[in-house]
């Protein structure tokens, strides 16, 4: 069963440029560590897949094991895991967020 959940896992972040595990979704965020996330991610203006960890304990626990990351938010680039909230919180005020996309060829709203 790990391996079916693992390929799902694996389908998502391949076939969507940013993927956000998270609680809640982007417009309705039910923890901080994910509103802080995906409230950086929108004032990028980067476009992003949520998926709502709390509809489904299976992946819950799924994507924990897969990153081998104890924490949700994880946020995946273009298929690489970047981190969780202190670490992309950090990424962003040092400007590396904004590099990290740009270097993807993702597309934001703001300005280099």
């Amino acid at each position: 069963m790990e391996n079916i959940i693992f390929d799902q896992i694996r389908k998502t972040i391949n076939d969507n440029d940013v993927v956000l595990y998270m609680k809640g979704n982007a417009v309705f965020p039910q923890c901080g560590f994910s509103a802080a996330v995906a409230q950086i991610l929108t004032q990028l203006g980067v476009s992003f897949k949520d998926v709502n960890v709390l509809e489904d304990t299976v992946i819950r626990e799924a994507i924990k094991e897969f990153t081998e990351w104890p924490t949700i938010p994880q946020l995946y680039v273009k298929g690489e895991f970047v981190g969780g909230c202190d670490i992309v919180r950090e990424m962003y005020e040092a400007g590396e967020l904004k590099q990290l996309m740009d270097d993807k060829n993702i597309p934001t709203s703001q300005a280099a």
